[in-house]
């Protein structure tokens, strides 16, 4: 939402350095991920955040497959709370933007297709080892932090068949993270397991604002805020965003670190 006329901001900075892909880009990068997949007859894995994360990219690969894009391969949603929440998606469609409520009135069920398979408890998810080639499984947690998809991990990552496609940030300390940084070997369940498998990174797909969109942000009042706290992020990030802040509209911005003390006035 548009914010004016206000005193103070307090605001994010995950992404404060740096700007996503647009949408035709981040598309175009899911299209390529799946193709690659098929072409090496391998596994396409995405750990992936259960509300709103999982049913965007659901809706993408959907359009991929229905449009004839993609050749359909199939989808394991292994995450009891995402599968829970697709229900909700279809409650509620008067809320659905024009381009998903015309493909709807078209007869595409936008969070359905033939080759999705919703997986539904423990030993399910562990018979998904045995299934052919190629496949794409999106697991809980998006930063491999718990859930479903560390076993997956510990299958795949070992594979050099493998893509393990990250659909937003991955915050310091989570395993996520220590993959997406380039680690060679990691441990899940107390398990040393080599890192064989691709990594590609998405951003688009991100709830956070990239660098541009939170200088928009703060553009609207900045006639009248006397401080801008730059918070949420890591420290390189937050700091760049302060700078940006700082040249482009001339605000008073700041970095605040654990333990300062401020007083409003």
């Amino acid at each position: 939402e548009k914010i004016e006329d206000v005193d103070y901001v307090v605001m994010e900075s995950v992404y404060g350095d740096r700007n996503h892909e647009d949408k035709p880009e981040r598309v175009r990068k899911l299209q390529e991920a799946i193709e690659d997949t098929i072409s090496r007859q391998g596994i396409l894995l995405i750990p992936s955040f259960s509300l709103e994360k999982t049913q965007e990219v659901m809706y993408e690969i959907n359009k991929l497959f229905e449009d004839g894009i993609v050749r359909e391969i199939p989808l394991y949603l292994d995450s009891p709370l995402a599968s829970k929440l697709i229900p909700v998606y279809k409650k509620y469609i008067k809320d659905y933007n024009k381009e998903a409520t015309e493909r709807r009135t078209h007869g595409d069920d936008i969070l359905n297709f033939k080759t999705l398979k919703i997986i539904r408890d423990a030993e399910e998810s562990k018979s998904i080892k045995f299934t052919k080639n190629p496949k794409i499984i999106m697991a809980g947690s998006g930063m491999s932090t718990g859930g479903r998809i560390l076993h997956h991990e510990l299958n795949y990552l070992g594979d050099t068949n493998t893509i393990l496609l990250f659909m937003g940030f991955q915050a310091l300390g989570t395993l996520g993270r220590e993959i997406r940084d380039g680690a060679k070997v990691v441990e899940v369940y107390g398990t040393s397991v080599p890192v064989h498998a691709e990594i590609r990174t998405i951003d688009g797909y991100s709830g956070h604002k990239d660098s541009d969109h939170l200088v928009s942000f703060v553009e609207d009042t900045a006639h009248s805020v006397k401080k801008v706290f730059v918070s949420m992020g890591e420290s390189k990030s937050a700091l760049f965003l302060v700078q940006r802040l700082r040249d482009y509209l001339g605000v008073d911005a700041t970095h605040p670190q654990d333990g300062d003390t401020v007083v409003l006035y």
